[in-house]
């Protein structure tokens, strides 16, 4: 992503505001041409290999890959904020949707193809919803500890959905830890092809060895166009066994409908898949397109982001695709080749489809371990191990979310572990505030302000004066906690307690539960002697308390605007033998 981006034209008017790739297409100028050209001939050649990939570790054919490579780059072209977005097949769906389609398949291919046809509709749905009504905050639920353990977990599962093709057999069995077995003992008992391995394993010892010592030589490229000569010339799938793609469709798919045989019962068991894809989808693309934006000092509409990224799931749905997404690393190839505009992207959706109508030949000795190996090098790519453990030190809870997420999607599906993922960290997220952090606050010489007195046992006390600091919101659950906190506070203080000021700046709201509890401590503190009062509460917060009626109770003396405020007033009122440091 090195190149310098183009100017950009005049802002789009009228209806061009919902098409900005046309209006840009529109605007064309001719020194980008060149550029745009190379940059989609280029890409194409990574397009090819990884898209037919991807649709395998979906559960569909491989040629369905490329269907939802071309009609995805058209529609984003003319729909897409972005100069430069590639939008695709993506490897971290692809588990995702193999595990929603496949059960229902029940082993047709048809079936197949059409569950990930009406996949891709809903998803395309979920996303127009997100985009129309602003619905993106929902992907905040996926906190950095779930993705982590989330994507870690996608990469493992494909990875081993992927080895038997590198085995050269298969193994028919749900469950990422079934199909291990079904590998270990095939491979035990000889099950396994020479041939599929050969290349399965130089495909993967090209690719991360060109990676490391030469990034800048397509290595997917080089490693299938190298395995497919080679099985085509050495005919491997006649000899050997080997287990190529075969022949694949002439032309280009028709528009249709893929509902045909749908129940309602399927689709009720797509939907949540379908929106946990979208919001998946919505994360990725937001994200990179934020980056590209940044690079290119413009700014992008995420909503508009959010309606082209689900026009194009609509548009892959019917034309025999699946859900699609951004792709963090076709993007980079199209800017470091130097594309300008989204026509390097219709160039490399039109480089396909030429393929598919005039050569589609050259695809069918292509080996399903080069495709096994293209998928779990990219894998490879985003999986975060180091990541994950480093939770481990910095936050021993989040680990804990991270790891629930991972085993809740090996074991159990990603459904299920990301719903546990997200229900266990808003669990915790109430239990933080069930529980929040409290403390009593002494003055430290030669620092300004009011401190924990935990971290400075030498702090001074003021006589007569409980200083006690709240850290969440007062409600329902947490208001007990509260009124214990601030009585132990009061029994444990060195001198007789006149008034306990609650350093109330984090409170941001109180509940009527709370409200009733503070009116009950006021009383109970009154009946010992002890004024209760407030610093730094919010306004609205306030207003809150005076319209709970405890006016009478709660006067404007019982609020201050600081803690040293209020230290002042009581110092005045109670004429304290006590003097601050910087008094002296």
């Amino acid at each position: 992503m090195s190149t310098t981006p183009p100017p950009l034209p005049p802002p789009a008017a009228g209806w061009l505001r919902f098409a900005p790739g046309l209006h840009v297409l529109l605007n064309y100028r001719r020194d980008w041409l060149a550029r745009d050209v190379v940059a989609g001939l280029v890409l194409s050649a990574i397009l090819v290999p990884v898209g037919m990939g991807y649709a395998e570790a979906a559960g569909v054919p491989a040629i369905h890959g490329l269907y939802a490579t071309i009609v995805p780059l058209l529609v984003y072209a003319l729909l897409g904020p972005s100069r430069i977005m590639v939008l695709g097949p993506d490897s971290t769906l692809a588990a995702v949707i193999a595990s929603l389609i496949l059960p229902l398949a029940g082993g047709s291919v048809e079936r197949a193809i059409a569950l990930a046809g009406v996949l891709a509709l809903m998803t395309g749905g979920f996303l127009l919803l997100i985009g129309f009504a602003r619905l993106g905050v929902m992907a905040d639920l996926f906190s950095k500890p779930i993705r982590l353990g989330f994507f870690n977990a996608i990469a493992l599962t494909v990875m081993i959905s992927q080895m038997p093709k590198l085995l050269g057999f298969s193994a028919s069995v749900n469950g990422s830890v079934e199909r291990v077995v079904a590998m270990a003992t095939g491979f035990w008992r000889g099950h396994g092809n020479p041939a599929a391995m050969a290349v399965g394993l130089g495909c993967l010892a090209i690719i991360l060895g060109l990676r490391r010592w030469r990034p800048r030589w397509p290595g997917v490229l080089i490693a299938v166009v190298l395995a497919t000569a080679v099985s085509a010339g050495l005919d491997l799938a006649g000899t050997q066994g080997l287990d190529v793609i075969g022949p694949v469709p002439h032309g280009l798919p028709l528009p249709a409908l893929p509902f045909a045989g749908m129940t309602l019962a399927d689709l009720r068991v797509l939907a949540p898949g379908a929106a946990i894809i979208a919001l998946l989808a919505f994360a990725d693309t937001s994200v990179l397109s934020r980056a590209l934006a940044q690079r290119g000092g413009t700014r992008v509409n995420a909503d508009q982001e959010m309606l082209a990224l689900g026009s194009a799931n609509l548009a892959t749905g019917l034309f025999q695709g699946f859900p699609i997404s951004s792709s963090n690393s076709r993007t980079p190839v199209a800017a470091a080749a130097g594309a300008q505009t989204q026509l390097a992207n219709l160039v490399g959706a039109a480089v396909i489809a030429l393929l598919l109508v005039l050569a589609p030949g050259l695809l069918k000795d292509m080996p399903q371990a080069a495709l096994g190996a293209v998928v779990i090098t990219a894998c490879i790519t985003f999986t975060d191990w180091p990541g994950m453990l480093a939770l481990l030190r910095q936050r021993p809870v989040e680990f804990m979310l991270a790891g629930v997420s991972f085993l809740g999607v090996v074991f159990f599906g990603v459904i299920e572990g990301i719903a546990g993922a997200i229900a266990l960290s808003l669990l915790v997220m109430v239990w933080n505030a069930w529980h929040p952090y409290y403390t009593v606050l002494v003055r430290v010489n030669g620092r300004k302000g009011y401190h924990d007195a935990t971290r400075h046992p030498e702090g001074r006390f003021v006589p007569g004066l409980v200083l006690f600091r709240w850290d969440e919101q007062l409600f329902f659950a947490n208001a007990d906690l509260f009124r214990e906190a601030v009585l132990q506070a009061v029994d444990s203080a060195t001198t007789p307690t006149r008034q306990v000021i609650v350093a109330a700046e984090a409170v941001n709201d109180i509940d009527v539960t709370a409200a009733d509890m503070l009116a009950a401590l006021d009383h109970e503190l009154q009946a010992r002697g002890i004024e209760l009062q407030f610093a730094g509460l919010p306004g609205h917060v306030r207003d809150l308390i005076m319209r709970y009626g405890l006016s009478p109770r709660f006067d404007a003396e019982h609020f201050h605007p600081t803690v040293g405020n209020a230290v002042n007033v009581y110092r005045r009122a109670h004429a304290v033998d006590w003097k601050d440091w910087d008094e002296a």
